[in-house]
């Protein structure tokens, strides 16, 4: 059996907006996740958001952490890049040092930034502490997707339901897409100190409107194994109405299609802490449950959320008070085999338990 890395999406899909969009909250959005396969190295969410309402600049965010407790840290506004590749096709996304350029739809990717970056550490951000030097920071990742495209909504009817007119399917934030891949770059920090590594990533494509005024959490995983096995999921925790929240997931063995499943076991965030937490979870398909272990590696934390950008402005607008954020690199056994993959969660601040 063969994989169908389109997942028979059109790959025009993969363009970016080729002119500004009518409606000023429109946004176009490509990230990044990047670990690296030997727990040293991650890029915990690098991304670029195109807001109508502010085209001619992008936001762009840049995370860059490593094992040693050391983080790269950038939140900012850059002059749009132009969207035409060589060929004239709409298939870049870049704003300042930061870029995104589609080689190959649903097959290949690539990752460049050149610029600076706020040193702060692992344990700093959980204070909140934000500020630091500023370093130059550099790096190039080229992703060859591994696995289908996951299109949130399209493997079971009640997530589907869950999206349309409802708080999550405004925390979405429109057409939304990701796709595991495998990594290879080069990382160079302060012109002297290079790693080159190979690894996993994840790539998520959105075009909408993102509204995210009453979010109250989630939990998203996913990560490929050297095998082809994958899995992936986001989920929202349970809230105060006790109506059912948004819960869609997949198991991947390697070939065919994505296996739809549920989230039954999530590791909600509950406490902040900088590696060495367990993360496990169990995903249940309609064929059996996959219970996969994990441990955090390598975390990065916003606390406070007080960058200057357009879309934390417009994010403080609509919540003043937004949740916790972590974002880390996480070591995964299933059965005999491990990988690096990654984990995004968040939980209001006054939820948070003390030590």
């Amino acid at each position: 059996m063969t994989v169908d890395l389109t997942g028979r999406i059109d790959p025009a899909r993969e363009n970016v907006f080729a002119v500004k969009p009518e409606n000023p909250e429109m946004r176009d959005s490509v990230s990044f996740w990047v670990l690296d396969d030997r727990g040293e190295v991650a890029l915990p969410r690098i991304g670029v958001e195109a807001v109508s309402n502010n085209w001619d600049n992008h936001d762009l965010q840049v995370n860059v952490a490593l094992a040693d407790g050391r983080v790269y840290r950038l939140r900012d506004g850059g002059p749009s890049w132009p969207v035409e590749d060589s060929e004239g096709r709409p298939r870049v996304l870049g704003a300042g040092g930061l870029g995104f350029q589609c080689v190959d739809p649903f097959n290949k990717w690539t990752m460049t930034y050149e610029g600076k970056a706020v040193q702060t550490t692992s344990a700093g951000l959980l204070e909140g502490k934000i500020d630091g030097p500023l370093v130059n920071v550099s790096f190039r990742v080229v992703g060859r997707m591994a696995a289908p495209p996951w299109i949130q909504g399209s493997l079971q009817a009640e997530a589907a339901d869950k999206l349309k007119d409802s708080v999550e399917g405004g925390l979405m934030g429109g057409d939304r897409y990701e796709q595991l891949f495998r990594a290879s770059g080069e990382l160079t920090i302060d012109n002297e100190e290079t790693h080159t590594f190979s690894g996993n990533g994840l790539r998520i494509r959105r075009q909408g409107v993102r509204q995210l005024a009453g979010f109250w959490g989630h939990c998203w995983q996913s990560a490929v194994f050297p095998s082809g096995r994958a899995f992936g999921y986001i989920a929202y925790p349970p809230r105060a109405d006790g109506q059912p929240t948004f819960n869609e997931g997949f198991i991947f063995l390697g070939d065919g299609k994505l296996i739809p499943a549920r989230i039954t076991k999530a590791p909600w965030l509950s406490r902040l802490r900088t590696r060495g937490e367990d993360v496990s979870l169990t995903l249940e398909t309609a064929d059996g449950v996959y219970e996969i272990a994990g441990e955090t590696a390598i975390s990065t934390h916003d606390v406070h959320h007080s960058d200057k950008t357009n879309s934390m402005k417009a994010l403080k607008a609509e919540m003043p008070d937004f949740p916790v954020l972590q974002q880390a690199s996480v070591r995964y056994t299933w059965d005999n085999e491990q990988t690096y993959g990654m984990l995004e969660r968040s939980i209001p601040r006054e939820k948070l338990e003390s030590d």
